[in-house]
């Protein structure tokens, strides 16, 4: 039986609920959105205090496009906000961004946004965080179907080893925890190759309610587990 490493090195989460956390509050959809930006930050420094070294949080799907147009345009438009308004307290904070998901339906001015991030913190050695965003597993896993087949490589050398050098950030480690808030208990696309061997942690609290004590508990039960890797 395999002892479960703790902290964790790399958590990852879905960060659900900004709709209903409104909705409670007779709020529009937006204000929600809102809501849960503000609370990036925050759960960014948690987890940086308790030493994990990369944190990937789930911001819009490749399927997200499908929602109303001014949701979208307003989601996209928070996104570019944030991102602007924290890259230099990130900068200070020793703390690397990066980005996981598609650029080219971007706008170009996220684009630069994004550019511009992930330049400024690229040096940056404290926690590592990665904003999925134009993201989707199964997306991520075709495109770096199609770059093997640029490169030519032979179907015979193409191993388990050779797709993960094709994804989005090889350098990244799989996540060792996956947390959902808002209370569903699926993974909704999000990172299918990298969480094999993942723990799976399902919270009813919504995402922009997601805190230190919600963290603590997360990590308590993490620790808890046993992972065996396919072993006995």
């Amino acid at each position: 039986m395999t002892q479960t490493n703790y902290p964790p090195q790399h958590v990852a989460i879905i960060m659900d609920g900004n709709g209903r956390w409104a909705r409670k509050r007779v709020l529009p959809r937006l204000a929600g959105h809102k809501a849960g930006g503000e609370n990036i930050h925050t759960v960014a420094k948690i987890f940086a205090g308790y030493g994990i070294k990369y944190l990937t949080l789930y911001a819009f799907s490749t399927e997200n496009w499908n929602r109303p147009r001014a949701e979208v345009s307003g989601l996209l438009n928070l996104l570019a906000r944030k991102i602007g308004q924290e890259t230099q307290a990130f900068y200070k904070e020793n703390i690397r961004l990066v980005h996981l998901g598609r650029r080219d339906r971007l706008s170009q001015k996220l684009k630069e946004k994004v550019q511009a991030a992930v330049a400024l913190t690229k040096n940056n050695a404290g926690l590592t965080l990665c904003l999925a965003f134009d993201y989707g597993g199964r997306d991520e896993i075709v495109q770096a179907t199609r770059h093997i087949a640029s490169a030519g490589i032979p179907g015979d050398n193409i191993y388990e080893s050779t797709l993960a050098q094709y994804l989005y950030s090889p350098d990244i480690p799989d996540p060792d925890l996956i947390i959902r808030t808002g209370g569903e208990s699926r993974l909704s696309n999000f990172l299918l190759w990298q969480a094999a061997y993942s723990e799976l942690y399902f919270t009813p609290i919504l995402w922009p309610d997601f805190g230190l004590k919600e963290v603590d508990e997360a990590l308590s039960e993490y620790k808890r587990r046993q992972r065996r890797f396919g072993k006995i």
